[in-house]
Parts: C-alpha cells; structure tokens; sequence
C-alpha cells in the first residue's frame, strides 16, 4: 500500500549522481568535457553534411538527424546536472522536471528510430543497389524522418500525461539526476497500474519494433553475403555498415548489459546521455572514408581562406620595405 499522505508537489529534488565526497570538482570537469565533446563533434558532423554535396544522400540525411538528436538528448540532463554538482542547489521545478522527462523520452525514442530506418537504408543500399535511387527518394527519407520524430513525441507525450494525473507523496526526492520516469512513479501516491502497463506494452512493441527491423535487416544483409562469398563485397558492405553496425552495437549493448550491473538505472542512464551521444561522431569520423574526406577538405578550404587574408598583409610590408 502507497501512504496515503499527499501533497501539491512544487519541485522536486535531484540527489544526483552517487558521487564520494570530495570528489565533485574531478566529476564536474569529467562531465563538461564529454558534454562539450558531444555538442562540438555532433555540430561537426552535421556542418560537414550541410556544407559538401557529395554528402547529400539518405544515409547522411539521417545521421545528420541522429547526431541532432544526440545533441539533444544530452543537452536535457547534462547540464542541469552539471549546475547542480556547482551550486549544490539540487532543486528543479515541477513543470521543469516534466519538461526534462518528455524531452528525455522523446529524443531517446527518435534515437531508437532513426537507427531502425537507417538500418533499413544500408539494407536498401546493398542487397537493391541499382533500384537505390529509386527506392531511397527524398520524399520517403524525408517521410521516415517525420514519421520518426511524430511516433517519438506521441510516444513522450503519452506517457508525460499518465503521469501529471498523478497525485505525489510528501518526499519529493528523487534518486536519479534527471528526472526519470521511473524514479517519479516510485514517488507517487496514486495507482500507477495504468502507467506500468503502458510502459510494458507501448515501450516494448516500440523497442522490439525497431530492434527487428535492425535484426531482419542485417540478417538479410548477411544472408545476401553468404550467397556469394566475395573478400571485395563482404569489405564494401563493412565499409557501408561498419559505422551504423557499432552504433548499433553501443546502442543497445548498454541496455542488454545493464540488466546485470548494480544501480543499473543511474548507469544506464549515463551511458545513453553522455557516453553515447559523445561517441557517434567519432565512430562515424574514424570509420567512415566519406566523412574524413569531407573533414579535410572543410581544412583545407579553412587554410585557402586564411592563406589568402594573410597575403594582403604580407604584401603591404613588403612594399612598406
């Protein structure tokens, strides 16, 4: 049974993470750098597909929006926890931390779909290359990608609504620095049964859809491979799935490899807001030809110019001579 003592909850209170004493200034100066290496190498890559043509194509469209998304999600906690491990004022209002749960649960969804449809491009690009083009139009990239953020923020605002018609205990603290779905209904003092089964039957038909969609498409992905064992098409499809395949694989192994850790929620919840979203851009620069090529090229252009704003210069002082 819940205690039946409640209250109007103005704030609620973030104990953050579990943290030794002493140590807050070595975590602070951690977490800045991975968030601010999110936010600048996330920018970079989406400059670099704005800027060269040649990656103007699906599969750079849609990392474009994931590594938008990445900024996002990790913009929701990051620095709210950041503020509050300097000012050790761990507050956060009622319509704040509302706000940050439906943020965190709608880019946290689109993430888990813009890496299902592009899953679905890179089984496109390889197992139907002539038909590509035709297939992979802009009008259907642009139609996933809506489809993508529409689901996602249905999927946040569902959720965000079963949860404000809750009535909270008198201890407003939550476990957790952000404020996390789960850690919210274990404050409440209303049923949260409904809650629960949404939870259970929505988020899982929308995890395991798009987890299937990745599966089926690698599947028969590798399938195609196998029919013709080719050293070149098996180096040509890792070199076109390589980057998304260990995205992927980063993705969900934090939720597979969670389940067996303690404090799995706090963990968990910091490998998707900062670990994650700070290590796409380099997975997707180490390991994809096509971004390197366009990152130094972006250099070389930053060279031209400078170069050329310098000779005026050097001209004047040498005729000054």
């Amino acid at each position: 049974m819940r205690p039946e003592n409640q209250s109007s909850v103005s704030q609620f209170l973030l104990l953050g993470l579990p943290i030794p004493p002493g140590q807050q200034s070595v975590f602070f100066t951690l977490f800045l750098g991975m968030y601010l290496t999110t936010v600048l190498g996330n920018l970079l890559i989406i400059l670099l597909i704005r800027l060269d043509s040649r990656l103007h194509t699906p599969m750079y469209f849609f990392l474009s929006h994931l590594a938008f998304s990445d900024i996002s999600l990790s913009s929701v906690t990051v620095p709210k926890m950041l503020m509050n491990m300097q000012t050790q004022q761990q507050s956060i209002s009622y319509v704040g931390c509302i706000s940050q749960l439906y943020a965190f649960i709608l880019f946290g969804g689109l993430d888990n779909f813009l890496l299902a449809v592009m899953a679905y491009d890179r089984y496109v690009a390889i197992c139907h290359p002539l038909q590509y083009t035709t297939i992979m139009t802009e009008e259907l990239c642009a139609l996933l990608v809506a489809g993508s953020w529409m689901v996602a923020c249905g999927s946040a605002l569902l959720h965000t609504l079963l949860l404000v018609r809750l009535s909270f205990c008198t201890n407003n603290t939550i476990t957790h620095f952000f404020c996390d779905l789960a850690a919210l209904l274990k404050l409440s003092c209303s049923d949260i049964y409904l809650n629960e089964l949404v939870i259970f039957t929505e988020g899982g038909m929308i995890f395991f859809m798009c987890f299937g969609v990745i599966s089926c498409s690698y599947i028969r992905i590798g399938t195609i491979m196998l029919r013709v064992p080719s050293t070149k098409r098996l180096f040509k499809a890792f070199s076109t799935c390589g980057s998304h395949l260990s995205v992927v694989f980063l993705y969900y192994g934090v939720y597979f490899f969670s389940s067996s850790w303690d404090s799995k929620d706090i963990i968990a919840s910091v490998m998707y807001t900062v670990v994650t979203p700070m290590l796409n851009p380099f997975i997707y620069s180490l390991r994809n030809r096509d971004i390197k090529q366009a990152l130094e090229m972006c250099v070389n252009r930053v060279k031209f110019f400078k170069g050329q704003s310098l000779n005026p210069l050097v001209a004047v002082r040498s005729t000054g001579r």
